[in-house]
């Protein structure tokens, strides 16, 4: 260690060139790192979801749930699973051990539902899927003075497609509203006029309304594909559906016997907001999404939105993004006081050259950190913000120790260069310690289970990056600047002499 402290204090071209090469890297990794609002991890839960339409929740335990645990149980890589029966479906979720492979486990899982030898009759087809984690970035209403749900539905629908074709952004949800529904209300006394059942009027429908492939024709050009399209969204689309001809030539219409209107489902599944009907919108990021850039652009949109429509209005309920920000700027603001503070009590003690080159340290340390922080997976997040932010307060201590020992051994009557040399060796032991004890302390973050672990693990990595380029730099870096600036210089050491003998 002693050839290489020596090396760097006798040839400070190479200090030059080593900062140099933190700087551009630096900035290229603080530029690289994505945004998210906790830490990126890759999901390890599978999901099962059943519906089997009119079931109780007791029928949905009994008859499909409990079938699919028996088979689930001794699945090598699950570490447990939970389920939960409503009415009408049931979820089962099921988590995998860390160190497997969760897509050789989905098949796994697959496999053993598959294995269940009977399910109700009228069951939906299980659905199985690995989670994928999705971060809420903005949440936004539409509202309006006076405007139905079905206005503001139609325009939310207008609304969503726009934010999904924006660059970056891929999930845009709404909600607020209940299902819709065509109600058809067949009048009793008609049927019994045209001699129809309820069941005749049934199977008329479903035979109109449907949409499906019907196979193809091949020609010596070219093939066509068949394909029925009669599928009616409204009810008006309705009306002219032939349920019954007679025997005279006439066609009885489904308008004839029934009313038909467009309506909502009877839930309550509905949203206000300032007492006014409204439309909700959640915009999601994915892993491979920035939150800060899809925020942006959506909170960009919504202000573009407003300024050309006055009858409707886009209100934003939350932005995360605010968050990240918010800390951004209170670790910036934190490092410049921390500079600030070392400038001043260093210079009013020792010199302000001395302070100038500790404060650089700090900046040295934050940019060696982001070239290796996005080959661990940092993002820029709530967590990692918080490492950031607890050791700006112990990043200097080594470089304040390391100057002053030098300045102590530069007013022995040594050399700038020898100073720097004995100073740094002298002080190398418990600089060191001092660093690997903190790095140790954080490092136990690695060893916890589950979500705490992995998300204060980045936490840690931070932290013990930071500290190990600070190191680097207190060592090999400070010690040249230090060794060559003027700090040391016998014009000035024999200016503060004369100027305190003046004073006497």
């Amino acid at each position: 260690m002693r050839k290489i402290i020596v090396h760097f204090i006798k040839y400070p071209v190479v200090v030059s060139v080593v900062i140099v090469g933190f700087v551009l890297l630096g900035l290229m990794g603080v530029s690289s790192l994505k945004s998210s609002y906790f830490p990126l991890n890759e999901s390890r839960n599978i999901n099962i979801t059943v519906n089997y339409p009119g079931a109780s929740p007791a029928e949905m335990e009994e008859g499909i749930v409990l079938k699919i645990e028996d088979n689930l149980k001794g699945l090598v890589g699950v570490d447990r699973f939970t389920s939960t029966s409503s009415e009408n479906f049931a979820n089962i979720k099921i988590e995998v051990l860390k160190g497997y492979d969760v897509s050789i486990i989905l098949d796994d899982i697959k496999n053993a539902v598959d294995k269940v030898p009977s399910f109700p009759i009228g069951m939906e087809p299980p659905i199985i899927s690995k989670e994928i984690f999705r971060t809420e970035a903005v949440s936004f209403v539409l509202s309006g003075e006076n405007v139905s749900l079905r206005s503001l539905k139609e325009m939310g629908r207008e609304i969503e497609a726009e934010i999904r074709a924006i660059d970056g952004i891929s999930q845009v949800e709404m909600s607020g509203f209940p299902d819709e529904e065509i109600e058809i209300a067949v009048n009793e006394n008609k049927l019994r006029a045209y001699n129809l059942t309820f069941q005749e009027v049934s199977n008329a429908i479903s035979a109109n309304n449907i949409l499906t492939s019907g196979g193809s024709i091949k020609t010596p050009e070219e093939e066509f594909l068949i394909r029925v399209k009669n599928r009616s969204y409204y009810g008006r689309e309705l009306d002219y559906v032939v349920i019954k001809a007679l025997n005279s030539g006439e066609k009885v219409y489904l308008k004839d016997i029934a009313s038909i209107n467009d309506k909502w489902a009877e839930s309550p599944n509905r949203s206000y907001y300032n007492g006014k009907t409204s439309v909700k919108f959640q915009v999601n990021t994915t892993n491979s999404e920035d939150l800060v850039t899809v925020a942006a652009n959506t909170i960009k949109y919504i202000e573009e939105y407003n300024s050309s429509h006055h009858n409707v209005k886009l209100d934003v309920t939350k932005d995360s993004s605010q968050v990240i920000v918010e800390r951004t700027e209170l670790l910036t603001k934190n490092a410049l006081q921390g500079m600030a503070l070392v400038l001043f009590f260093l210079a009013l003690f020792l010199k302000p050259r001395l302070a100038f080159w500790v404060a650089f340290g700090l900046p040295i340390s934050f940019l060696g950190m982001f070239i290796f922080a996005s080959y661990f997976g940092v993002t820029i997040n709530v967590l990692s913000l918080f490492g950031m932010i607890i050791v700006i307060g112990i990043l200097v201590d080594d470089g304040i120790v390391i100057a002053e020992n030098i300045y102590h051994h530069y007013e022995k009557g040594k050399t700038p260069v020898q100073s720097a040399i004995d100073g740094t060796l002298e002080v190398l032991p418990a600089i060191t310690s001092a660093i690997l004890t903190t790095i140790v302390a954080f490092s136990t973050f690695f060893f916890l289970e589950g979500r705490v672990g992995e998300f204060f693990g980045e936490v840690a990595v931070v932290v013990i990056l930071t500290l190990t380029v600070s190191l680097i730099e207190a060592l090999i870096i400070l010690p040249s600047h230090v060794a060559h600036s003027k700090a040391l210089s016998t014009q000035q050491k024999s200016y503060f002499k004369t100027v305190a003998k003046g004073g006497k």
